[in-house]
């Protein structure tokens, strides 16, 4: 056994814990590069309590999921500006484009040369601008992952800019910032969290550390992702989601995903669809697939028993096995508010394509059991049925 694991170097968990975040920084921390949501508007008080303990701020808000030309611009203003923090609030898109510019800071240079599979993967040299990420989603686990998502229009992809520096120095945790998610996006986000649990576990560079992190954030989203979702605030089932989403980001920030990932980051680069959403689609018939070729091709894999482990994770059944989990799966997401992936935007038509390029992809190293171009054709196959 061998295995390495990193996280942030310190994560703040709890109920209004956002608004402590100027005693949380180092002192002297005068100024700060903040990336927000396409709505900068919302974390207000966030931002003013920041500037009464005498921060000064410049903004930065990314419209969308961020692409090779929306951090450019972005990298462009932080270093004309030169932070000491770099504060990224917002869901993962915000996230991740605020890791991005911290690394990138000082890392100069073309970003295209540091990106996977469409760039030439050079390492990050220097390490990242000290970054503070602030989720007001539960779902990615972007605030401790070390990497960021980034749109590639021109190859009609989605890839990241990965580097051990890119970890935030400090991850802050607030339920309560998600307490107004509409059900949709509750629903998408928490569902990212679930199926980055899941991949994780089952994922072939999974570790003791991370299954124990995959398997809490399982239970938990197990038991509140529904809940988190209705119309009545739970403050419990929001707490979870968040502990859900934060377990996720650990656990695959020292394993890897697999095919759902995979496949969603290669569409996401295609139609315009919330990532989320597209995981949701294609949890079940990826879950499906993987369950049926590890028991063929190795039947005595662990993997194998690791499907009936989530069975009995998401049932609480101590005697379920795989099945229970497909059909658990199944009425979870008919229950939720969440397109087919038709509704969506993706077509029949764009399976070859999408196939051949997740095929390419970094998440899909991490599946179970090797999976080939005509595997993901099925299961895009099955997500369209």
């Amino acid at each position: 056994m061998e295995f390495s694991f990193a996280t942030a170097n310190t994560i703040h968990f709890g109920n209004g814990i956002s608004r402590t975040i100027s005693s949380l920084l180092p002192r002297g921390t005068d100024r700060a590069f903040v990336v927000t949501g396409s709505n900068p508007s919302r974390h207000k008080p966030i931002l003013d309590l920041l500037e009464k303990n005498g921060a000064q701020l410049e903004s930065h808000s990314i419209d969308k999921e961020p692409t090779v030309d929306s951090l450019n611009d972005a990298v462009q203003s932080a270093r004309a500006f030169e932070p000491k923090a770099v504060i990224a609030i917002g869901g993962g898109s915000a996230i991740d484009a605020g890791k991005a510019v911290a690394a990138l800071i000082h890392n100069q240079g073309d970003l295209m040369e540091y990106l996977e599979v469409v760039g030439k993967g050079r390492p990050l040299a220097y390490p990242s601008t000290p970054c503070m990420a602030i989720p007001t989603t539960a779902g990615t686990g972007a605030e401790v992952t070390r990497n960021s998502v980034i749109g590639v229009p021109e190859a009609g992809v989605k890839v990241s800019l990965r580097s051990p520096h890119m970890l935030p120095r400090w991850a802050v945790v607030d339920p309560e910032l998600t307490f107004q998610l509409p059900p949709e996006l509750a629903a998408y986000t928490g569902m990212d969290a679930l199926v980055q649990c899941i991949e994780a576990f089952l994922c072939k560079q999974a570790n003791p550390l991370t299954d124990a992190l995959a398997t809490e954030g399982i239970k938990r989203a197990s038991r509140s992702l529904k809940t988190a979702c209705g119309a009545d605030l739970d403050r419990e089932a929001k707490s979870d989601m968040c502990v859900a989403s934060l377990c996720s980001g650990i656990a695959l920030a020292n394993s890897k995903l697999g095919a759902v990932h995979g496949l969603a980051g290669t569409i996401g680069g295609m139609i315009d669809a919330p990532h989320g959403a597209l995981c949701a689609c294609l949890l079940l018939p990826a879950f499906r697939a993987n369950l049926e070729i590890v028991s063929r091709r190795e039947s005595t894999n662990d993997s194998v028993d690791k499907f009936d482990e989530i069975a009995r994770l998401v049932t609480g059944n101590p005697s379920a096995k795989s099945n229970y989990a497909l059909a658990w799966l199944e009425g979870l997401i008919d229950e939720l508010p969440l397109k087919p992936l038709a509704e969506l935007g993706f077509i029949e038509a764009h399976i070859s394509e999408a196939s051949e390029k997740a095929a390419r992809s970094s998440s899909i190293q991490g599946n179970p059991i090797d999976l080939a171009p005509a595997d993901l054709r099925e299961i895009l196959q099955d997500a369209l049925a």
